[in-house]
């Protein structure tokens, strides 16, 4: 199959997550089946070391940060995330040498040139997912899979065989190590047929209910299937639920924590802010790491925005730090220090000037996120909020926490009179209606105007928005990824 080919095979397949018609079950899944289509690979998945991120919020941040890390101290790696703003090779990167091509080595960091983490090619993905198509077909025919792989079983298989060198059983594979970010729950996801040399769990709170329980303990359960025995878990104290859950899978397997609290800033302070929007975005601080061959002081400076962000770029480093300490990765603190820096991970809280920034928040944490974000910014300063949802997600919810931030009408508020609410389609087939959208902020008495679609949403608040003023665009990673691909358009100037 050709690039083109292969994107209209997996739009066809559509999301896990898209909603089932007809009132039918939801498909179920088995990890058996995953392992049966890489076994018919050649197993590409055991040929490299993979490190499992799994969580609600901030496993991908986690998860980017520590990709750039190891690409700082010169591994091979491969960084493979979900979902992806505007391509789908956005899921699947490797590190590869700027100059010359060739790539890095482990026992030489960095010899052949600096490494930067890239997509995978489109000819590379058209590859590599007919390899998979038609294994998947070879096993449906034979009665050796109950059906066709899902759109993430397909794409997960597709990294595997990309980062392993499937097809090439005697040479080198593609990647010497792969941070591996989990799709949906953890127990039952695609990527948890790899042996991770240890596993990380994020931030847990209430999302995708249907799928993974109806409480934060049950979810956490879930997320907590990514543990081996007498594996090690990287972690961070959280909610009581969340903790008693990860606790109790922890023990029966035997497992090894580590806490990332020595990686948090003094009293978790929040990132250095100024007046202006742009200015507040990065998260500067200095971290005394007391395991390195003596004191050292670690001068953290991440592009990754907000004080939370904090709590993910701490789990990075104490899977950096368990790398070099126990599995005899060669990681330099300058090497910390420029992965935290160079980290690339768009679409949250990222600036985009002059006056655009972007969140995928898309569950209600997500939303207090932005919420405290937001109050950072001057009060005075007139905002416009860009909002969409999937159908799928707490409309209300997020609806609550945000839309009042920005209602034009508040008697008690005249700073907000210059504010703006705007609403706008996804084009995706789990998005929220517009009368689903219009409703949850007719419920709360702010005002709002429906858009078109989501470059005429732009157009409507870049008019609406004074020149002092911030548009903020939040609510699902496709909005974020549309909206962010046209602000970022080159101007076309009429000759």
């Amino acid at each position: 199959m050709t690039y083109a080919e292969v994107l209209a095979h997996l739009h066809a397949l559509g999301p896990e997550l898209a909603p089932v018609a007809g009132g039918a079950p939801r498909r179920k899944f088995e990890l058996a089946h995953m392992r049966r289509l890489c076994a018919a690979l050649g197993d590409p998945q055991r040929r490299f070391a993979s490190v499992l991120i799994a969580g609600t919020n901030g496993k991908g941040s986690t998860a980017a940060t520590l990709g750039s890390i190891l690409t700082a101290a010169g591994y091979r790696t491969g960084l493979y995330t979900s979902p992806h703003l505007r391509r789908v090779n956005e899921r699947i990167q490797l590190a590869h040498a700027v100059l010359p091509p060739e790539y890095g080595s482990a026992s030489t960091p960095a010899a052949n040139g600096t490494l930067r983490l890239a997509p995978i090619p489109d000819d590379e993905f058209a590859h590599f997912y007919t390899l998979v198509d038609d294994a998947s077909q070879r096993l449906v025919q034979a009665g050796e899979l109950p059906g066709s792989p899902s759109f993430f079983e397909r794409l997960t298989a597709v990294a595997f065989a990309w980062f392993g060198g499937a097809q090439e059983p005697d040479g080198p594979a593609r990647a010497e190590i792969v941070v591996l970010e989990v799709g949906l729950g953890g127990r039952l996801d695609a990527t948890n047929i790899v042996d991770p040399l240890f596993s990380v769990i994020t931030d847990i709170s209430l999302d995708h209910q249907d799928f993974l329980g109806e409480t934060i303990a049950e979810i956490a359960t879930e997320k907590a299937g990514i543990l081996r025995e007498h594996g090690t878990l990287i972690t961070l104290s959280q909610h009581p639920e969340a903790n008693q859950a990860i606790g109790v899978a922890a023990a029966r397997l035997g497992v090894r924590g580590i806490s990332a609290a020595p990686y948090l800033p003094a009293a978790q302070r929040n990132a250095e802010r100024s007046p202006d929007a742009g200015a507040l975005l990065r998260n500067r601080y200095t971290l005394l790491l007391e395991d390195s061959p003596g004191p050292e002081l670690l001068e953290v400076d991440s592009p990754l925005a907000g004080s939370h962000q904090q709590r993910n770029i701490a789990l990075a480093i104490a899977a950096a730090m368990e790398l070099r300490n126990h599995h005899g990765y060669k990681i330099p603190n300058s090497a910390l220090a420029a992965g935290i820096r160079n980290t690339n991970w768009p679409g949250r809280l990222e600036w985009i000037e002059p006056n655009l920034l972007l969140d995928v928040a898309h569950n209600p944490a997500g939303a207090w996120t932005l919420r405290a974000a937001i109050a950072a910014l001057p009060e005075a300063q007139p905002r416009t909020l860009i909002f969409s949802c999937l159908r799928d997600k707490k409309l209300e919810e997020m609806s609550r926490i945000l839309f009042p931030l920005f209602d034009s009408s508040s008697d008690g508020d005249s700073l907000r009179r210059r504010d703006h609410l705007i609403l706008a389609p996804i084009p995706n087939v789990r998005a929220a209606s517009m009368d689903d959208l219009v409703e949850a902020a007719r419920k709360l008495d702010v005002p709002a105007l429906a858009a078109n679609d989501l470059p005429h949403a732009l157009q409507l608040a870049r008019e609406l928005t004074p020149p002092a003023g911030i548009v903020i665009a939040t609510g699902s990673v496709y909005l974020v990824g549309e909206l962010r691909s046209l602000a970022l358009r080159p101007i076309e100037v009429p000759a």
